[in-house]
């Protein structure tokens, strides 16, 4: 029996019963907080480059209060650092949750958002400050987030292991969501599962698997288009770490090296790049197992056509990896017409960025041909083929810019606003002191909305193809081209 309900009002500590055990959290901003619940064992020793499986059962209360291990990683490289703190918890238990839920007592029957971070596959946990969760509490949605594993532990792919493990994880993490949260007031038949970046390209691969059938109701995709890799493509970057440690790519193998190790191979392996200009990373494997078809294939073909979507993208997502190192100042007029031939962009496509451009360096102009190629005509497409779908599809853009270090409507700025976090300091390193906080309470308002009914307060995607603009001054709808006139389009942000 859960008594979320009675602590506050009496002064007592929360505590809820999972299948597991009880766990005992806290009373914060008004809202019960439960932090560091683990939903599998820890995937250390035998269980290393496994598959998850069930944490032990414990006696008497388990404390719930700080957040738990995070998964081993290395922190974002500079100058990257400053502007995306990710804070490292030690311990072996890293598939862990939390939930923060209003002092309502179990039964409620709320709405549940469960958040996948995002971090390339290598970065990232739940305990990012931005991902807070009191105000979706407070406005009556219970909020899990949620760890998994990272980098070669979660993603590498052997001959031995099976592939997409930190896929697994968050499958047993939704798994656990389903079989507890009613005990903390939530709702398992209103489930939406959320994520950006590399968290919204995990969920694009969810809504194509068998197995997360029934698990959530509702999707959110952020910064994230769907995405995955043949086995034959993926592989090339687990055997240059296992070839860097002198060993076998075999999980028996690199389930023998020291972690660390292991990162600082990874780390070097994987260095340089980014998500837009490529390089050696981690991604998502059609395994022929757990995923048996190309995400966006099996999304543009009725996979998951039942479950609403709510999905948009940044106005100027690149600049987040291109503005801070200076690689816009670095890019040449040559560079640029090497890029244009690799990502196959006609001639009459180039002129037209230009001159809807006219101030923009080669960098500048690279940087928006790979934010549309890469995510937002992808995401469009998704939207027109699930046009006639049973679920509603719903997008949004987010054109606010940051005056920080000229970041503008850069990767990852929307997240304080959908969690309200604007106040908090690790936020503030990427929107500055003074951002709209009434930018916030829409944008806010509509993740609660579209988690609590579905509609997050705009019209659904159809053949006129609305999306809402979350930009300086009120959010205002306006309408996506058609995709023949997709690459040369006027920013909906507004030219920078």
């Amino acid at each position: 029996m859960s008594d979320i309900g009675a602590g506050p009002r009496a002064g007592n500590p929360p505590r809820a019963r999972t299948v597991r055990g009880t766990v005992g959290g806290a009373v914060e901003r008004g809202v019960a907080v439960f932090r560091g619940i683990p939903y599998a064992a820890a995937p250390v020793g035998a269980r290393r480059f496994r598959a998850p499986e069930p944490p032990e059962p414990w006696e008497g209360v388990r404390d719930a209060v700080a957040f738990g291990p995070t998964a081993p990683k290395r922190p974002y490289a500079p100058p990257l650092d400053r502007l995306l703190p990710d804070p490292a918890v030690p311990g072996e238990d890293w598939l862990n949750l939390n939930v923060w839920t209003p002092s309502t007592g179990e039964g409620e029957g709320l709405p549940v958002l469960v958040w996948i971070h995002g971090g390339s596959l290598l970065h990232g946990s739940s305990a990012v400050p931005v991902y807070d969760g009191s105000a979706f509490a407070r406005d009556g949605v219970v909020l899990v987030s949620v760890n998994y594993r990272l980098g070669v532990e979660g993603f590498g792919l052997f001959p031995d292991a099976p592939a997409n493990r930190g896929l697994l994880d968050q499958l047993a993490a939704l798994e656990w969501v389903r079989d507890n949260i009613a005990e903390f007031g939530g709702d398992p038949g209103r489930v939406t599962v959320a994520g950006e970046s590399a968290g919204a390209v995990s969920i694009a691969a969810l809504l194509a698997t068998d197995r997360a059938a029934g698990l959530f109701r509702r999707a959110v995709l952020q910064s994230g288009a769907p995405a995955a890799l043949t086995p034959d493509a993926a592989r090339g970057t687990t055997e240059l770490i296992a070839r860097r440690l002198g060993v076998p790519a075999t999980a028996a193998a690199l389930a023998a090296v020291d972690t660390d190790a292991l990162l600082t191979a990874q780390t070097q392996v994987t260095s340089g790049g980014n998500p837009l200009t490529g390089r050696n990373s981690f991604q998502i494997v059609v395994d022929g197992e757990l995923l048996t078809r190309d995400p966006a294939k099996a999304l543009h073909t009725g996979a998951a056509a039942g479950v609403d979507l709510l999905m948009g993208t940044n106005t100027e997502e690149y600049r987040l990896w291109f503005v801070p190192g200076g690689l816009t100042e670095r890019i040449s007029s040559l560079k640029l017409r090497l890029a244009l031939l690799k990502f196959g962009v006609p001639n009459a496509t180039a002129r037209t960025y230009r001159a809807n451009r006219p101030d923009a360096t080669p960098g500048e102009l690279l940087g928006a041909l790979a934010t549309d190629l890469l995510l937002r005509v992808p995401l469009n497409r998704l939207a027109d083929a699930r046009a006639d779908a049973p679920g509603s599809t719903y997008v949004y853009e987010f054109g606010w810019p940051s005056p920080v270090q000229r970041l503008g409507a850069c990767h990852a700025l929307e997240l304080g606003f959908v969690f309200d976090t604007l106040a908090h300091p690790d936020t503030m390193a990427l929107t500055g002191p003074d951002a709209p906080q009434e930018l916030a309470d829409a944008m806010h308002r509509a993740w609660v909305d579209f988690a609590t009914a579905g509609d997050p307060g705009w019209p659904s995607w159809d053949a006129s193809r609305p999306v809402e603009l979350f930009g300086p001054g009120a959010p205002a709808l306006v309408l996506a081209p058609r995709d023949d006139e997709l690459r040369g389009w006027e920013p909906y942000g507004g030219r920078r």
